[in-house]
């Protein structure tokens, strides 16, 4: 399925998921570094990343291919929790993946979320962004990839349905009270997220088939979809889903 720079491929579970993307990032970043000195990638929370980390982990082959001395890694978004915390998703990553591979600590970008304000924390991620992208004023900044997931009810990122964050246009990260949650999320706005060469939805189990119709095939409603605002303004958006969340999309 692909309408414009939209693609849509359907695997065979999680699993296969979790493997594409992880090949994925390491034929991407290699591509990309013959024409530049690094790549930058934001990364993702969730089960189906933490499967993709642990394979470019622990499988010998990705492990080898992937140049990991020249690969920045960032978070799209963050939990206001400190980098140890259970919940933290700077600590899944650390724990499975980057603890066991050669990343050079100055490569590793995580939000300062131990911040007791959660607008401070995002305030320094955003003038990291703008230090290591050199940003001009108004500038976003380029990512060579982006990795999101998408939740039940249709957030992205920590864009949630409803949420003020979803109407910034000007600030490049945004600490984002969750009510539900009774807290702060740290996250990059959409504009930023769009702004990537490629950005890679990972999106696995039954629980996300009705979500993602709503999102791909339904009515524009981005306070209610939050992962609808995702629509690049250059690059290409790939989403790649697992038959089980597919199960209730139009066959084309």
């Amino acid at each position: 399925m692909q309408t414009q720079n939209r693609e849509i491929k359907v695997l065979e579970n999680g699993e296969a998921v979790s493997r594409a993307a992880a090949e994925m990032l390491v034929d991407i970043s290699l591509e990309k570094l013959k024409s530049t000195e690094s790549f930058a990638v934001a990364l993702s929370g969730g089960s189906t990343p933490k499967n993709m980390f642990a394979m470019l982990a622990n499988d010998a082959e990705l492990r080898d291919r992937m140049p990991w001395d020249r690969v920045h890694f960032f978070w799209g978004d963050e939990r206001h929790v400190a980098p140890d915390h259970a919940d933290s998703n700077f600590r899944m990553t650390h724990e499975t993946m980057l603890s066991k591979v050669p990343v050079p600590p100055g490569n590793i970008h995580r939000i300062r979320s131990e911040n007791p304000d959660a607008g401070e924390a995002a305030a320094e991620y955003e003038q990291e962004l703008r230090e290591f992208f050199k940003l001009e004023e108004k500038q976003l900044p380029v990512f060579d990839c982006v990795f999101l997931g998408m939740g039940p009810d249709g957030h992205t990122a920590s864009l949630f349905p409803g949420t003020k964050a979803l109407h910034e246009q000007k600030r490049l990260v945004v600490s984002n009270w969750v009510e539900k949650f009774k807290s702060y999320r740290i996250t990059m706005t959409a504009p930023v997220l769009n702004n990537a060469d490629i950005i890679i939805f990972l999106i696995s189990g039954e629980g996300k088939a009705e979500p993602l119709r709503a999102v791909l095939e339904g009515e524009k409603q981005t306070d209610l979809y939050p992962s609808q605002l995702i629509e690049p303004t250059h690059g290409k958006l790939l989403w790649l889903v697992d038959k089980a969340a597919a199960g209730l999309l139009k066959r084309k």
